[in-house]
């Protein structure tokens, strides 16, 4: 197996509205949904960077397509980090998240290894980190 990633999917509960947030509120381009006309097909893909995609499922789906039960989300078994190019770059996007509907869970602040970050959650829950390194500056 290669070393990369093409999709991440998230589980959602209401997929009109983390669309509405990702696409609304954090300014992330899709086509909407589609799948409809499918069972357990809807779904919303996002292009990211270098042809990576985010989908937003319906949690349901997600547990009805590998056979696995749907359980309760777990908030700290993984987070989305989003590098930035500078500490204001940061506060622009933890804005712009909090406007959106995200809770903030942990407003930027310099870091203890020399950087700055902060944490919000999306209508779901998931955890996306919000972090300037100035060591791995990110390449447009």
């Amino acid at each position: 197996m290669k070393p990369r990633i093409s999709v991440i999917t998230l589980g959602v509960e209401n997929l009109e509205r983390a669309v509405h947030f990702y696409r609304d509120g954090l300014g992330f381009e899709t086509d909407g949904i589609v799948g409809q006309e499918f069972e357990h097909g809807a779904v919303a893909f996002f292009d990211l960077h270098h042809g990576l995609k985010l989908a937003l499922w319906p949690r349901n789906s997600i547990a009805h397509d590998t056979g696995l039960q749907q359980s309760a989300p777990c908030i700290t078994g993984f987070t989305l980090g989003h590098n930035v190019a500078s500490k204001q770059e940061v506060d622009f996007v933890m804005q712009q998240a909090a406007l959106a509907g995200a809770v903030v869970v942990k407003p930027a602040q310099d870091t203890f290894w020399g950087g700055y970050a902060g944490y919000f959650q999306d209508p779901d829950e998931h955890v996306w980190e919000v972090v300037w390194n100035p060591q791995w500056l990110p390449v447009e």
